[in-house]
């Protein structure tokens, strides 16, 4: 699962609805930390990276996201 495939509102769902409410905090915050590395280079907020750089941290930073959703869907 990728996060193309997946809506926040259904993220946040998962997380809402866990038994283990310490971790769904802990998910909670890998989510956020990792969408918040994919959103800062999307925006391009750092103007020192080359175009293939930012592409590169851009694809790593995706991956990420899509692992943590992944993890969060598989509890």
């Amino acid at each position: 699962m990728n996060i193309e495939d997946t809506s926040l509102e259904e993220v946040m769902n998962k997380l809402e609805t866990m038994e283990d409410e310490q971790l769904a905090v802990v998910k909670l915050k890998e989510f956020n930390d990792a969408t918040k590395e994919l959103g800062e280079l999307l925006m391009n907020l750092n103007k020192d990276l080359s175009h293939d750089e930012w592409k590169k941290r851009c694809d790593t930073a995706k991956k990420k996201v899509d692992a943590v959703v992944n993890e969060i869907f598989e509890l």
